[in-house]
C-alpha cells in the first residue's frame, strides 16, 4: 500500500504521559504514515477530553490509546464513529472505575498537591505492575519525568477523569472498524483478562498480549509495539 493511501494516526496519551509515551513508534511510523499526538488538555473528565481530540481530529484517523488516552479513544469513537478508521487500545480499560479504587485516588491526589508528586505516582503505577527486566527502570524514569511536566494539577485532573470514567461496553460492541488490542502480562492496573473481555465485545477485535510487558508496553518493548502496529495499520 503506498504512504499515501494510509489514514493519519492519532496517538491518545496515556495517565500523566505525553508524546514521550509514544516517542519510538512516532519515529518509526512517521515516514509512512502522517503522525500526530492529541492533547487531552487540562480537563478533569474523559467527555471534555473527547471533545477536544475530536475538534483536532483529522477527518478521518486511526486512534491508537493508551491506558487513560485508550478510555478517551473509546469516548471519541462513541461521539464520532465517522471519523474513527481504525482502533488501537493498549493497557486500558472499558469499565467504570470501582468504588473502592475511586476512592483510593483521593489520597494520591492529596499527597500530589501537598508536594509528593513522586509518591503519588509510585502509588499509582507501582514498579510491579511493570515488567522485570533492564527496560523497568527505564520506562518508569520516563513516566516520572512525562508526570513532573503535567504536575499535581494534572494529577488531580486525570485522577478525577479516571474515577468518573463512563462504561465503555456497549461502545465496544458497536464498534464496525478493525480494532487492536495489546496487553503486557505483567499489567496489574489493567490485567489482560480485561482486555481479553473486551476483545470479546468487539466484532472485529485482534488481541495480542506482551510477555515482555507490563502497564508501558510502548517504553518496555518499543521496537516490538511498533512491528505489531505497523502490520497492523498497513495490512
Amino acid at each position: 500500500m503506498r504512504s499515501s493511501d494510509l489514514i493519519p494516526i492519532v496517538f491518545l496519551p496515556g495517565f500523566m504521559s505525553d508524546a514521550r509515551l509514544f516517542r519510538d513508534q512516532a519515529e518509526a511510523l512517521s515516514p509512512d504514515f502522517s503522525v500526530q499526538v492529541a492533547s487531552l488538555g487540562p480537563a478533569d473528565n474523559i467527555r471534555d477530553m473527547a471533545a477536544r481530540v475530536i475538534a483536532d481530529l483529522p477527518q478521518e484517523a486511526a486512534l491508537v490509546g493508551a491506558s487513560l488516552g485508550g478510555m478517551v479513544a473509546m469516548e471519541v469513537l462513541r461521539r464520532a464513529p465517522e471519523r474513527v478508521a481504525r482502533l488501537v487500545l493498549i493497557a486500558t480499560d472499558a469499565l467504570s472505575e470501582l468504588p473502592a479504587v475511586a476512592a483510593a485516588r483521593d489520597p494520591m491526589i492529596s499527597r500530589a498537591k501537598a508536594g509528593r508528586l513522586d509518591d503519588a505516582m509510585a502509588e499509582a503505577v507501582p514498579v510491579d505492575t511493570l515488567a522485570p527486566g533492564p527496560s523497568r527502570a527505564a520506562a518508569l524514569d520516563t513516566l516520572r519525568k512525562m508526570a513532573r511536566r503535567a504536575g499535581p494539577t494534572g494529577f488531580a485532573a486525570q485522577s478525577r477523569a479516571l474515577q468518573r470514567r463512563p462504561d465503555q461496553q456497549g461502545t465496544l460492541r458497536r464498534i464496525a472498524v478493525p480494532t487492536l488490542l495489546i496487553c503486557g502480562a505483567h499489567d496489574r492496573i489493567f490485567a489482560c483478562r480485561r482486555h481479553e473481555v473486551m476483545a470479546g465485545l468487539v466484532p472485529q477485535a485482534k488481541l495480542v498480549t506482551l510477555e515482555e510487558a507490563g502497564h508501558l508496553p510502548t517504553l518496555e518493548c518499543p521496537h516490538k509495539v511498533t512491528e505489531i502496529l505497523a502490520g497492523w495499520l498497513d495490512n
